[in-house]
């Protein structure tokens, strides 16, 4: 596969507004490994090689095992993960495979029973850009560094 071409350098404003969301994000209340979980989850579903490489690689660099980054597309099954994390997953699939149900009520209560609504928003966000990132890394062929 060859790289079609980096957005930064197409549409500079484009991928400015991108990174200003990136922004957003590390300003919010979600916790650094629950971020990563959302976008490696994200990138394993949209099959986003290059998203996926970056944020296991950021996720060993906060701390996570590599046992729990190889369960993480079986989470439901591995008992590595907390019950908010847990939520944070099935939060991350529902919205990425919003054309199957969406966000499901039950999910939504979970999320609000342990972020709160303030918290179930940016994780709400987090899932989002993810999404947008990944579609952006597919659709241009980009390349893992």
């Amino acid at each position: 596969m060859k790289e079609r071409f980096l957005l930064k350098d197409i549409l500079p404003a484009a991928y400015n507004a991108m990174l200003g969301l990136y922004k957003f994000e590390t300003t919010t209340s979600i916790d650094p490994i629950h971020r990563e979980l959302i976008k490696i989850r994200a990138s394993q579903i949209n099959g986003c090689a290059y998203c996926l490489n970056k944020h296991t690689i950021e996720a060993r660099e906060l701390g996570e095992t590599e046992q729990r980054i190889y369960l993480i597309s079986v989470w439901r099954d591995a008992p590595q993960f907390s019950e908010q994390e847990k939520t944070v997953l099935a939060m991350t699939e529902e919205i990425t495979f919003i054309h199957q149900k969406g966000l499901t009520e039950e999910t939504y209560q979970q999320a609000l029973e342990h972020f709160g609504k303030t918290g179930t928003a940016e994780l709400l966000m987090h899932i989002i850009a993810i999404n947008a990132w990944n579609r952006i890394g597919v659709s241009s062929h980009r390349i893992p560094e």
